[in-house]
This record gives structure tokens, sequence and C-alpha cells, in this order.
């Protein structure tokens, strides 16, 4: 508890203290706190400055879902200085308040939200470090809360984070844990959401066999997946984020015709409510198109793509604007590319 707070109050008044995320800190990570610490921190406390109730606890989850949100639509460079300073300022004094062990064990778990929230909003600000530590308190917060979806979820943050990197073992290891993690959960979305994350990672390492075993386990998850989401980040995993997913894991594998008919299904059959979200899509369909030598159609997609990005502040989408000029450099005679490329150099 007093590392996270002492981590908010380090991303408030000097982020340049951060330093390069490491693949070993990833790892360190998972280890559980022992049994004793859990009941030490979440049973009554007494003596705190503040009386903290259930009331406390569903303020956190409506800020980090209004933050979450916004960082959705826009990019995690939107905001995350109000969800650093919320969990410095507000939450961080419940947490050294008073509480009864239920009141304890949900405001953990509230709190281990907003924080894995501050670390998404660091990694796509492009801040790896702040991310890296954030999803390890947030993994340590959830674990002693008894929450196994939001100690899985954490552990996503931490492989896929690896998966960007190109910390390739690691990325399978901790994707192997959030698998793990999460094998007493019966929600298909949160199931389909981790088992897509262990077939990224082995895609990644080369390792066919296991990222076709787990991205089909992932798509029999997601097609069980029926009614209402619930309020977490996993069980609002949808089949047009899976489809993307899968499709990009296709496109590693090689298999180009099924990744774009996936990232098709991904934007026009399900379709996607976030503009980050899609703008993120629709230059990865690009790319693939490109691969199958559909100069057109990557095109199209890529304007498309622009039409989306403009505004957002997200390190995925930079890449992707910059992955996308280098890829228009080779094209460069094409009608077309040029007006496309000026563009694009608008968003730099």
């Amino acid at each position: 508890m007093d590392s996270v707070i002492e981590l908010s109050r380090r991303d408030v008044v000097d982020r340049r203290g951060f330093v390069a995320a490491s693949s070993a800190y990833a790892l360190a990570a998972l280890g559980l706190p022992d049994p004793d610490a859990v009941l030490r921190r979440v049973r009554t406390k007494s003596g705190g400055t503040a009386h903290v109730g259930r009331g406390e606890a569903a303020a956190i989850r409506q800020m980090t879902k209004s933050l979450g949100d916004a960082a959705a639509e826009l990019g995690g460079g939107h905001a995350r200085h109000l969800a650093v300073r919320y969990l410095h300022d507000d939450v961080a004094p419940w947490l050294d308040g008073t509480w009864t062990e239920a009141v304890g064990r949900e405001l953990f778990a509230a709190a281990a939200q907003l924080v894995h929230l501050a670390g998404w909003m660091a990694q796509d600000e492009g801040n790896q470090d702040a991310a890296q530590q954030y999803y390890a308190h947030s993994f340590r917060l959830a674990s002693e809360a008894g929450d196994a979806e939001l100690a899985a979820t954490a552990l996503r943050g931490l492989a896929v984070q690896a998966i960007d990197l190109g910390f390739r073992a690691t990325a399978v290891r901790v994707a192997e844990d959030c698998v793990d993690q999460a094998k007493s959960l019966d929600d298909p979305r949160a199931l389909a959401y981790y088992q897509t994350t262990l077939a990224n990672a082995a895609a990644l390492d080369g390792d066919r066999r296991t990222a076709t075993t787990s991205l089909a386990a992932s798509q029999t998850s997601i097609e069980r997946a029926t009614g209402v989401p619930g309020e977490s980040w996993a069980s609002h995993y949808s089949i047009g984020r899976w489809a993307h997913e899968a499709g990009m894991i296709l496109a590693q594998l090689g298999d180009y015709t099924s990744a774009q008919d996936h990232l098709h299904h991904a934007l026009d059959i399900h379709g996607l409510d976030r503009r980050r979200t899609r703008a993120i899509v629709l230059a990865d369909l690009g790319t693939v198109r490109l691969r199958q030598d559909d100069v057109d159609g990557a095109m199209a997609s890529w304007t498309e793509f622009l039409d989306c990005a403009d505004g957002i502040r997200s390190v995925k989408v930079q890449d992707a604007v910059h992955d996308m000029r280098a890829r228009l450099y080779r094209l460069r005679d094409v009608p077309g590319v040029e007006e496309l490329d000026d563009r694009a150099g608008a968003l730099e």
C-alpha cells in the first residue's frame, strides 16, 4: 500500500525519475504476497484518519470507468495526470484509513483497477517503466483482495508490455501465469482475453503450436460469450476486439488471408466503439493488405486510419503512423501516396 502511494507521488512530481522497463522486473512482479500479508492488510483496520465504507470503493470504480472511457477513446496521453492525481490525493488517504475486512477487500480491488488504468495510460503514453510498476502494484493489490480476475488482468498488462518491447521469453512466461491465475474463472470473455494474450506471446516467440492451440481455445471461449458484459475490463472483451487480436496473430503466423478476414470482421461485422481502437485496427489492416500486394486496399485503409487518428494521444497510434510512412516510401511513385504521406506527417 505504501509503495503504491509512493509510486503515485513520484509520478506526480517527477516523471523523469523512471527508467526503461525490463524483463527482469516483469518476472519479479509475479511473486504473490504471503497469505499472512493478505490477512494483515485487508482485515479490520483502525486508527486511520479517514473512515472508509463501500461508498468510497464505489467512487473509485466510477472514477476509473470515467477516466478509462476517455482514455479508450482518445488515448492514454489524455487525462493520465487526472488518474494519477486522483490516486495520490483521494485514494491514498482511503487506503490509509479505517475499514472493515469486507470493505478492505472491496477497497483494494477498486484500487487495483485504478492502478491498472494508470499503468495502461502510462504505457499508451510511452512511459514503459511507470506502466510496468503500476501493473505490478495492481497485481499485488488484486491478489491481496483475493480477486483472481483483476490479478490475471494485471499480469496480462505485463505480458502485453513484454510483447510490445520484444521480451519474447518473458512475454510467454507472464502470459502463461496470467492464464494459470484465471483457471478458476468461468467468464468466457475473460478466458478468451487471457488465452489470446498467450497466443500472441507464443506467436512472437515462434512457437506455432502453442500459438494456434491458445488461439483456438480463445475462439471457443469468446464464442460462448453471451449477455451483457460485466464491469471489469476482461468482461468487456468483445468478439470484435478478439477478431482484431486474432487477425494480427494470424498475420504473425503468415496467414494473411485469414488475418484480413478477421480484421474485416472486427471493423465491419462487429464494429468497434472506440476511436483509438478503430484507428489501430485500420492501420493494421493497411499493413496486412500491403503484404498481399493490395496497394489500393492498403491506401484506402490508411486513409481511414488517418481520419480516426487525428487528436488521439497514444504511442501505439504514433507508432502506426511511423510504420505507415516507412512503408509508403517504397510506394512513393504510386499516385496519391505523396498526399497520404503529407497527411501522416502532420500527425507526427
